[in-house]
């Protein structure tokens, strides 16, 4: 064991909040891996952190870090979050059940259920749940040559100054439409919003019925999830909540803006969600037991494509032999301020729930937060 390893696991026995209500027994030691990663997020310079690890132990909850800068208090480990491309693993889901019913077809044009958009007629659902449509980002790409096509801003200070604009899903995708074709739907692999805002839109029109209360009748209610919400345009997050914070620079001048609240109907269908990482837990849980779909469906869900390894709403990654082997996560944030992380063993006895949330440190998150997350991952999944 190094010392930095050591100092870590004394700072988590130090300065981590822990409640575990599933085990009567059970104590912070159990799991010093755990609390040394997790308390390494704040090292490396985020605000605030709350974890939740699920096995046949129970739950595991703590949090370090600051609930909001310039106060002492940490994270609730039972606080709401913006989730995110969590979203999209819910969107799926709902997808495939009406699948199961009849009502859509995976490999079908989409163009056949929404035919007022003037989709290509070769994208098919199964296209745009494992993001092989072609179809631009609305949010912008960034092209193999570094070249970038902008859109619709979500960062610096035009994405602050409208971060409380509503967008109608319609309009999102038509924005998307104007755009051309990353590639022709089937060719390659390119991650984009515009694929689960349309799969939105998909959902609306063979139900009759808004996204937001097909989510609710189908996994929310079904699966008692008190903390979790489609907000449409709330902007806030219910309470107790971590604050979250953007750090940009505009005109030379660096600013810190709290984030906590934006109107999230900019990622519809796509990134909009808030939950805890406790409703996040039951609902993985549930849906890789087989509780929410089909066995035949969720394998399909399952299946890994392209360069992504992407199946349909789901990553599937392999943490090698000695941590388990394959695991199905879908992480997520949204423009700025919050990370959810959201992974799980194949049956979904095993999970990790997480959210972090960024402050007013200078981080380098293309490399600290991968780096910090394969800890918290390895962490979780590789100790016995």
């Amino acid at each position: 064991m190094t010392s930095r390893v050591k100092k870590l696991m004394m700072a988590a026995t130090a300065l981590v909040t822990l409640a575990v209500p599933s085990v009567a027994n059970a104590v912070p030691a159990e799991r010093p891996e755990v609390a040394a990663a997790m308390q390494a997020f704040v090292d490396a310079g985020f605000a605030g952190i709350q974890v939740r690890v699920h096995d046949q132990k129970g739950d595991w909850v703590g949090s370090a870090g600051a609930r909001k800068l310039g106060s002492q208090a940490k994270p609730s480990t039972d606080g709401s979050f913006w989730v995110g491309s969590v979203t999209k693993t819910v969107t799926a889901t709902v997808v495939l059940q009406l699948v199961a019913e009849g009502k859509v077809k995976l490999d079908a044009p989409v163009a056949g259920y929404l035919p007022r958009l003037g989709l290509d007629r070769r994208i098919t659902t199964r296209m745009l749940l494992q993001h092989t449509s072609g179809l631009f980002a609305y949010t912008g790409e960034v092209y193999d040559d570094g070249t970038i096509a902008y859109g619709i801003p979500v960062v610096g200070q035009e994405w602050v100054d409208n971060r409380f604009h509503h967008y109608t899903p319609e309009g999102l995708v038509r924005f998307a439409l104007s755009k051309p074709a990353r590639f022709a739907p089937g060719t390659d692999q390119n991650y984009s919003n515009t694929n689960y805002t349309l799969a939105l839109l998909l959902i609306e029109k063979v139900t009759g019925h808004s996204y937001a209360d097909e989510v609710r009748r189908r996994i929310i209610r079904p699966l008692k999830l008190t903390g979790t919400v489609v907000p449409g345009n709330r902007t806030q997050l219910p309470g107790p909540y971590a604050h979250g914070y953007y750090r940009y620079t505009d005109n030379g001048v660096t600013k810190v803006v709290d984030v906590s609240r934006m109107n999230m109907s900019l990622l519809a269908g796509a990134g909009d969600m808030a939950s805890s990482t406790k409703d996040m837990q039951i609902f993985i849980s549930a849906l890789m037991s087989g509780k929410l779909l089909p066995a035949p469906l969720l394998a399909q869900m399952r299946d890994p494509h392209g360069k992504l390894n992407y199946g349909l709403g789901l990553f599937v990654q392999d943490l090698g032999p000695t941590c388990g082997g394959t695991v199905y996560q879908h992480n997520g944030s949204p423009p700025a301020g919050y990370g959810a992380i959201m992974y799980s063993s194949p049956d979904g006895t095993k999970t990790l729930t997480a959210s972090v949330t960024t402050g007013d440190q200078d981080i380098n998150l293309a490399t600290e937060f991968p780096k910090a997350l394969t800890n918290l991952v390895n962490a979780t999944f590789c100790t016995p």
